[in-house]
Parts: C-alpha cells; structure tokens; sequence
C-alpha cells in the first residue's frame, strides 16, 4: 500500500463579484511509496502548499480522492490527522514558552501519556540536536534551531507521513544544509517525508522522486536524476560580449545542437556532447568575429527541465503570494 495516494485533485478559489475563479489545483494525480522523500517542486504560486494543505485535511477538496495509507482524507479526517505531521511555513510553537514545554503540550493534545511525551521528546531532542536549547524560550532560538524544534513538533507522535511546507524559506545556506541532514535522518529512520520547495538544490538533494508543478498541474514527474536524463546531454551556456549577438540564431539548424534556449543575456545550447560540440561552437563564433564574455560547461539540471516544460526558468518566476 503505497503511503499517499492521490487521484484528479481539484482546487478553486473564488472570488467576490467581478473576479474570476482561479484554479490552484487543476486534478493532479501521484502515489508516494512508503519511506521515500518526495518533493513538490515549483515556483511560489504553482499550488504546491494549495495541494499540501488539501493532503493535511487543512482545506476541503473540491474534486478527486486522497488517501493516506489505508484512510480517506474526504472520509475519515480524524483518523488521517493521528496519522500524519505537518510543518507549515508559518511553523507552530509558541515563542512564549520553552522548547521543551511545547513538546510536552503537543503530545498531550495528541493524547499521549506523561511518561510517553517525555520518552519521546528525549529520543527527538537528540535525534534533532536540541540538548542545548530545549530549556530556553523558543523566542531566542534561530531559525533554523526553531525549525528543527518545529519538526520535531510534527513527529512526537510518531506519524506514518511528515508533510514539511517550504521547511527552509528564509534560513541562510548553513543552516539549510543542517536542517537538510536532519531530514534525511529522518528518512533513514523509516518516515515517510512530503516537502514543497521552491529550491532547486534542495529538491536535487532530499528527494527520492519529486513533481514539478506550474500553475496547477505536475509537468514532470520522476527521480532528480531520471528528469534531468530527458534533457540529453550537456548544456553549453554563452554570453556574448555585444548585447545585439543573436547567438540562437547561429545554432538554429546545427545537427549537434538538441535545443536552443535564451535567459537574459544568455544563450543555452543543449548538445549531445559538450567536449565534440564546444570546438565547433568557438569555431562558428570566431568566423563571425563574435567575442565572448563568458561560456560554460555543465550538466542539464532541474531548472532544465522546468525550462523545457514551461517556456520559463524557475529561476525568474518570480515570488508570487503562495496558492
């Protein structure tokens, strides 16, 4: 039995006189095996937290099926909640008390025993490394110290599913990384992880599998490595000096040159074989007397792949407000 389930979710949003109806969720279908990390990929606004919260029982569904585990979301919302843990963007603990205090008042709203709340919260504290905090307020933990008390919030009760919305928006890049081994350990112990990012790193790093998602709908859907297999081979990046250098323009037609994509001031050439093509490349540059700023070498990744399927880079998609 696969750990979630979902089939042609739908979601929308309506709006007062005047405003059109807007479709976060346009019936979305996947399964999450037991124990992998699997990741919503997208930019803010794509649906990801929209779809999450629909997952966690936080919002109705409009249309479709969930199931998590053997329990139907729609069906038995009580029993899904005992059975999962949620870390929302916003998080959860009360900054007024300590760390310890609120693992204590989650398990006991969870309806834990005493003693069980405290056998558990010791086994979490040093599984998320918070021995020399836990005892202060959570008003003067950092962010990414508040994180990990808040994920461990979300397992006390020892869940079959963790759902973890956006988990390291706004932690610098050590404290992302530290948060990242936390969950792996996580995963390592058996738990079934679901995260939304909008991180392309992240997603490369954490997941098993991943969607990503544009606009509503999954536009791609496989392991981080299968995904950026289907952008055949390297990615030859070029910036021209001049402004005005129609580099696509070039390549249209070259037999070594799979796609031709252009960010910016950027040329991307994706080619079979980077170590063949490159000296052609230079060579039909040099014969138009056209001068480089910058070019490079590298393999194809999940920004590729986001790029192929929506005309668009994640990169520059911008910061919407979250659906």
């Amino acid at each position: 039995m696969n750990a979630i389930e979902i089939k042609k979710l739908k979601k929308s949003f309506h709006g007062k006189k005047n405003q059109k109806t807007v479709e976060a969720v346009k019936g979305i279908s996947l399964s999450v095996k037991p124990g992998e990390i699997f990741g919503f990929l997208g930019p803010n606004g794509a649906g990801k937290t929209t779809s999450l919260r629909m997952l966690t029982t936080l919002l109705p569904i409009d249309e479709g099926k969930v199931g998590i585990g053997k329990y139907d979301v729609k069906k038995n919302p009580s029993e899904v909640r005992r059975h999962i843990g949620y870390v929302g963007q916003l998080g959860g603990a009360d900054m007024e008390a300590t760390g310890r205090e609120n693992l204590m008042l989650s398990g006991r709203l969870y309806g834990m025993s005493k003693n069980n709340v405290q056998e558990q919260s010791e086994q979490l504290i040093d599984l998320l490394d918070l021995r020399d905090i836990i005892d202060r307020l959570v008003k003067t933990y950092s962010g990414g110290q508040r994180r990990r008390l808040e994920i461990a919030l979300g397992i006390l009760h020892k869940p079959d599913v963790l759902f973890l919305d956006e988990p390291t928006t706004g932690l610098d890049p050590q404290n992302r990384a530290n948060l990242w081994e936390h969950i792996l350990k996580l995963k390592d112990a058996g738990m079934t992880v679901f995260l939304t990012t909008h991180y392309l790193d992240e997603a490369d790093e954490l997941c098993d599998r991943l969607c990503i998602m544009d606009k509503g709908v999954i536009v791609a859907e496989g392991t981080p490595q299968s995904l950026k297999r289907k952008i055949s081979g390297d990615v030859v990046s070029i910036k021209p000096k001049s402004e005005h250098e129609d580099i696509a323009h070039i390549f249209s037609g070259d037999k070594n040159v799979l796609d031709i994509r252009t960010e910016g001031e950027k040329t991307n050439l994706y080619v079979r074989n980077g170590a063949i093509a490159m000296p052609e490349i230079f060579n039909m540059l040099k014969a138009r007397d056209i001068e480089l700023e910058s070019v490079s070498l590298s393999q194809p990744s999940l920004d590729d792949v986001f790029l192929k399927q929506t005309g668009r880079s994640l990169r520059d998609t911008g910061m919407e407000a979250s659906l």
